[in-house]
């Protein structure tokens, strides 16, 4: 594996609970000293859900909060405006907790295809139904992150950014299931070789820098992920089967990692960090790969994000993956 693209060894996917954008930021950069994250915290409402922070980035493209979800419009209003002022809140927050850091921080923004299905357009249905939009909303997904991301390089300075694309609607997308506004349809499939273009489109933005895109949905198509210029895929580890071998060999043998979600995002009882990660280990000893190669290779995260967690479990949640990773370095095999 390159050097350059030795992420932490644990993190977390993004969403964290509460509206406290001071205390998740404390909570984050306490629990990763190596791999903080930039928090995401729903809970406040729209504009800070996944969907309307993205849409917040957007240039030249605006989105409005309609009963039925975010739906694009001519000029911004104040859901924009709230969304980036949410945003802005957030980077504060980070840029105060990360004072002389110099590692890896990650920031999160949904991608180019889980956008398109979950943003309407003015006739109510998906941009996902008109190929002319997808086209204009990647366009301006791709120039708003470029913007973001030199934002975040100039409120942490000393830090490596690391760019993860949300995409839990892919799988949906590439099969055609992605339901219309009547719900009585679906929109046609979109071609592999166009959604694999539009998302090295995206992710080729962050020149030079790692990009990992994360998906908590079944059948994650890790080979199309790596053909379109991931550097780690992020994935809930229970939801693997043994069909994605092949697909997960490939990907790590071609050097990309693995972000393995092993961690319940919603409050439960967690075993022994070992135990978290027991899967892991089964899975590398399945496929034939070097037991030593599994630090490098693998970053343990929560399964998906922590917003429907209570704050005292998402603390515990992140300090566990931390060990968990831990014992994965310490006792591969």
């Amino acid at each position: 594996m390159n050097a350059y693209f030795r992420f932490g060894s644990a993190t977390g996917i993004g969403s964290m609970p509460g509206g406290d954008a001071r205390e998740a930021a404390r909570t984050v950069t306490g629990s990763f000293e190596e791999f903080p994250f930039l928090a995401e915290l729903p809970a406040r409402g729209p504009g800070a859900d996944m969907i309307g922070r993205t849409a917040g980035m957007l240039v030249e493209l605006y989105a409005r909060v309609e009963p039925s979800g975010w739906r694009l419009g001519d000029h911004p209003g104040r859901d924009t405006r709230r969304a980036r002022s949410w945003l802005r809140e957030d980077l504060d927050a980070l840029e105060e907790s990360t004072q002389g850091y110099d590692g890896q921080v990650k920031v999160q923004a949904v991608g180019p295809w889980t956008l398109a299905a979950a943003l309407e357009l003015r006739n109510g249905e998906a941009a996902l139904s008109d190929p002319g939009a997808c086209r204009d909303l990647a366009a301006s997904l791709a120039e708003g992150l470029r913007l973001h991301l030199a934002e975040v390089r100039r409120r942490v300075p000393g830090a490596q950014v690391v760019l993860q694309l949300d995409e839990p609607s892919l799988t949906a997308v590439l099969r055609g299931h992605v339901r219309s506004a009547s719900g009585y349809r679906t929109y046609r499939a979109v071609d592999l070789q166009v959604v694999e273009a539009t998302l090295r489109e995206v992710a080729g933005v962050h020149e030079g820098g790692p990009v990992v895109v994360h998906s908590c949905a079944p059948d994650v198509p890790f080979a199309l992920l790596r053909r379109a210029g991931a550097d780690a895929v992020s994935f809930d580890f229970s939801l693997l089967t043994e069909r994605d071998d092949d697909a997960i060999g490939e990907a790590v043998e071609a050097g990309t990692r693995l972000f393995a979600g092993v961690v319940p995002g919603t409050d439960t009882a967690l075993s022994d960090p070992a135990g978290s990660v027991m899967g892991v280990r089964t899975l590398w000893r399945r496929l034939g790969l070097r037991p030593d190669l599994l630090a490098e290779a693998v970053t343990v995260t929560p399964a998906c994000g922590l917003a429907g967690a209570s704050p005292a479990y998402a603390r515990e949640a992140l300090a566990h993956c931390v060990r968990a990773a831990r014992s994965l370095a310490d006792n591969p095999e």
